[in-house]
């Protein structure tokens, strides 16, 4: 008798702390979704889309520009490699071979939103000549940006080549 009683009264406290426990991951965990809205995906994906273009696209009689306007779209580590990097191969092969490259963003959106950073997946089309090949070579191919806000603005820290 006294376990017909035990088995409803567990089955009742299991419900309820159930129910309080998916209350509190509503409240606690998602939080950050209710912080940000549409506008800032939105400025997300711009800032992720124009930073992309930038840091892709160079010609040789411009690169110090183009490499420069990219830069003002970076923050953190990121920034600082693509400084190194840019010095080191992307203008010297832009002046020397007359490399130009050029990148148009085909969709982008956001897979993760948080007040202060997004990840955008981004996919690209690119079009890269030199003086030695004239005729364009086509490449398609997406990236993982990660933007985060500094000083109210969104700027690059992370960009990741997906697996094709």
């Amino acid at each position: 008798m006294m376990r017909r009683r035990i088995v409803p009264l567990v089955l009742t406290v299991s419900v309820i702390a159930s129910l309080a426990l998916l209350a509190a991951l509503g409240i606690w965990v998602y939080r950050s979704d209710r912080e940000v809205d549409a506008s800032e995906s939105h400025s997300a994906i711009t800032a992720a889309s124009d930073g992309t273009v930038a840091i892709l696209s160079y010609a040789p009689d411009t690169v110090a520009g183009d490499l420069a306007n990219a830069k003002s779209k970076l923050t953190g580590d990121f920034l600082k490699y693509y400084d190194e990097f840019t010095g080191q191969f992307v203008e010297p092969s832009a002046v020397q071979k007359g490399v130009r490259n050029s990148a148009t963003v085909v969709r982008a959106a956001v897979s993760e939103l948080h007040p202060d950073s997004a990840k955008v997946l981004v996919f690209i089309n690119q079009s890269t000549t030199t003086k030695d090949k004239p005729q364009p070579v086509l490449t398609a191919s997406s990236v993982l940006v990660t933007v985060s806000k500094v000083d109210e603005k969104w700027l690059i820290s992370s960009f990741d080549p997906t697996p094709a």
